[in-house]
């Protein structure tokens, strides 16, 4: 997926995944007790830090805190855009 954005310095442009439509013994979840979703998939990521690379790119899957990042509509979707610190690890 490619979007009209370039994340600068040590910043990423996060799609999060949908949330949950069901718990796992299947009673459906109203849009009002939806969680926020703690997944996402890079879209866009900065060049990094002049002495820290980046070490996620984009298509990584990865999980980030759930108070994490700036919402932010771009081409009319919604995406996070958060720095590579605030993501936890890769999947």
């Amino acid at each position: 997926m490619s979007v009209n954005f370039k994340p600068l310095a040590d910043r990423v442009l996060v799609e999060p995944a949908p949330a949950e439509q069901k718990t796992a013994s299947g009673i459906i979840i109203p849009d009002t007790a939806k969680e926020k979703p703690l997944r996402g998939t890079v879209v866009a990521a900065g060049p990094g830090k002049v002495d820290e690379p980046m070490s996620v790119k984009n298509g990584d899957s990865v999980l980030y805190g759930q108070y994490s990042g700036t919402e932010i509509k771009v081409d009319g979707n919604t995406y996070l855009i958060m720095r590579e610190s605030d993501i936890y690890g890769i999947f």
